[in-house]
């Protein structure tokens, strides 16, 4: 089982149980959407690719979460959050496709897949730029995406006829785990910094 069926898997198992319920909401999703949409990208990363010419798409891996992304940017309160989520997503790509070139070329040279370091540094960046739940979700996808493009296009401009795969193979765990790492991390320091405001209101009331 590959790292983004883990992911989602333990997603669908917190998701059942009500543990995520804040962070739902706060991402404009219902249990039984957000259960949907986990069950549909699961199912579409073990579906072969959609060949659209030079281009190969994985539905699990890049047009669900692409999906969901647009969902969030749509439903976006302010204008101003729609742009900082669209800006920080190329922001995010670009961070990650400068990583990728400061990383060995080969794998075997890596103590872990660089798969994993793209989708963890992809959600650490995310949050960075985004900040709140929706736009650290957005950015680690969107960015990670965007990132594979850039990856692909400087392969075919160097002579290379290979397709560009976009969220196949290791690149759907790095995508899953870029935008899902990205939301943990929004709320982990979200909470913290509402209880540190909660206790300083408290202790400024006579």
């Amino acid at each position: 089982m590959s790292l983004s069926m883990v992911i989602l898997t333990a997603l669908a198992v917190l998701i059942f149980f009500g543990v995520l319920q804040r962070v739902l909401d706060r991402m404009y999703l219902t249990d039984r959407q957000a259960l949907l949409i986990t069950f549909l990208m699961f199912v579409g990363t073990l579906l072969p690719d959609v060949s659209l010419g030079p281009v190969l798409v994985n539905l699990g891996g890049a047009v669900i979460p692409v999906g969901v992304c647009i969902y969030l940017l749509i439903r976006c309160d302010e204008g101003r959050e729609r742009i900082r989520a669209l800006l920080g997503s190329v922001l995010t790509g670009a961070a990650i496709f400068g990583i990728t070139k400061l990383l060995p070329p080969e794998a075997e040279e890596l103590p872990v897949d660089p798969m994993l370091l793209y989708g963890l540094a992809g959600g650490v960046i995310a949050w960075v730029i985004g900040r709140s739940r929706r736009g650290a979700f957005i950015c680690g996808v969107l960015g990670m995406i965007l990132a594979d493009v850039a990856t692909g296009v400087m392969v075919r401009m160097q002579g290379a006829s290979q397709q560009l795969v976009l969220g196949g193979a290791g690149v759907a765990d790095a995508v899953v785990l870029s935008g899902v790492f990205g939301v943990i991390v929004a709320e982990i320091v979200g909470e913290i910094t509402e209880r540190i405001v909660r206790r300083k209101k408290r202790r400024e009331t006579p």
